[in-house]
């Protein structure tokens, strides 16, 4: 039996992370992939669909050029270069991930395993033990269970990221992050897009208001408060996605159809029933600490059901390795930003206008327009718009969503001032490069 002091069972972002911060600071690590170092973010995740958003923002620059003065543009746009280049970018993080796992002393076993004792774990019919063991083994794509779910052409994120062809007429089931940036992908590479999405508006997480501007901006037809009950192969060799609007039934074509349907947590083979580890649909039990029901095994990332982001899943490890380093951290769970690469982009952290009414929070909301800044237009990125949520009482901010050009990096900055407890006026005193983009928080009114 082999030891060493923390055994990680998964090589995401949060395990791979974990693992180089615990070898980092003299613990022995071995970490445990079944599959590719760099789980579903890398893999099939957040890396190739990133990939596609950037080759579909060149692709619409260039197809718009005459805003910008150039005329009588005509170029030959290769799907297959794009995935060429995809393939190449995951395989060189990939790499870079080996190197760095190897250059801590990490000990990276390419097997899947599972629990045989609190302590110790098999994999490929050899045991391994550890003083403490955190699990980081993700989550899948779901599949809707409707009748046509199995034909040839209907996918989950993981298939469509490796489709070989520009489908003619793309229906995305769902309207999540995964659906809205597939669909501003494709609908850029030249796909006719419908969606179909079961709730009022898309994007959930984001202020409603500013996601019913994003889907109006999209070149996509959309199909809200709409439940898909199946699909059927047409004579001609057509997908018909069925599904009913508002207590109507419809019907729309397609070439391809997404199942953007959310994930699920992966807790399937590793055992945790043998050793006490509590567990349901929604991913392994843990505490604010990530600690499972069983005190020295931890669950991080996706698995945990808590917050399906890569940039979680890294921060829960390291908060993680922490504890276990008895190491005071000052990590913010609660302040998590997010972003969906669209075009025009979104991104939020904290609340929305809806939930702090929802939740009856006393509050004060300012808002900007991207068509006011300057580098707005300059860059003709005109569409968007910003919303920040404070307390009305101490003006202290408790959200930022935003759509429009490089939204991310706007609330990746209110993000860093909610951690620090900024207020409006405080906001106000910090100057900001001009001309930016982000002087739109100097502008909220």
């Amino acid at each position: 039996m082999q030891h060493s002091d923390i055994i990680i069972i998964g090589g995401g972002p949060g395990g791979y992370k974990a693992a180089e911060y615990a070898a980092k600071h003299g613990r022995t690590v071995t970490l445990f992939e079944q599959e590719e170092l760099g789980g579903t973010c890398l893999n099939s995740g957040c890396i190739p669909t990133k990939t596609f958003c950037r080759h579909a923002a060149v692709l619409r620059d260039l197809q718009h050029a005459d805003t910008f003065g150039i005329k009588d543009l005509s170029f030959d746009f290769s799907f297959p270069l794009v995935q060429q280049r995809k393939q190449s970018v995951v395989a060189q993080l990939r790499q870079g991930i080996d190197t760095l796992l190897t250059a801590q002393g990490v000990t990276v076993v390419r097997a899947s395993a599972s629990f045989v004792a609190p302590h110790t774990v098999i994999a490929d019919g050899e045991e391994y033990s550890a003083q403490h063991i955190i699990i980081a083994t993700g989550s899948q794509a779901k599949r809707l269970e409707i009748e046509g779910a199995e034909l040839d052409g209907v996918m989950t994120s993981t298939e469509m990221l490796n489709i070989d062809y520009v489908p003619k007429r793309l229906c995305i089931v769902g309207a999540g992050v995964v659906g809205m940036e597939m669909a501003s992908c494709f609908a850029a590479f030249g796909s006719d897009v419908t969606v179909i999405e079961y709730a009022r508006e898309c994007l959930p997480m984001l202020d409603s208001d500013l996601a019913k501007r994003l889907r109006k901006a999209m070149p996509a037809e959309f199909h809200m408060q709409s439940a898909v009950s199946g699909i059927s192969r047409a004579d001609d060799g057509s997908l018909i996605v069925a599904f009913e609007k508002k207590g109507k039934p419809q019907t729309v074509a397609a070439d391809a159809v997404l199942l953007a349907t959310g994930r699920m947590p992966n807790t399937d083979g590793l055992n945790l029933d043998a050793v006490g580890v509590a567990y349901g649909r929604s991913g392994i039990q843990t505490d604010s600490d990530m600690r499972t029901t069983v005190p020295h095994i931890y669950a991080i990332g996706d698995c945990n059901g808590r917050c399906m982001l890569a940039h979680a899943a890294t921060m829960q490890g390291i908060h993680v390795v922490n504890k276990l380093l008895g190491i005071d951290d000052n990590i913010s769970f609660d302040i998590m930003p997010s972003a969906v690469f669209t075009m025009p982009e979104a991104g939020c952290v904290g609340l929305s206008e809806d939930q702090c009414r929802e939740r009856g929070i006393s509050y004060i909301c300012r808002k900007a327009y991207y068509r006011a800044n300057g580098k707005a237009l300059a860059m003709n990125e005109t569409e968007g718009m910003l919303k920040i949520m404070a307390d009305s009482q101490t003006e202290r901010i408790i959200g930022c969503h935003v759509y429009g050009a490089h939204a991310a990096d706007i609330v990746q900055e209110v993000s860093a001032l909610m951690c620090k407890q900024t207020t409006l006026e405080q906001l106000h005193d910090m100057v900001h490069i001009h001309p930016t983009l982000s002087e739109i928080l100097h502008e909220i009114r």
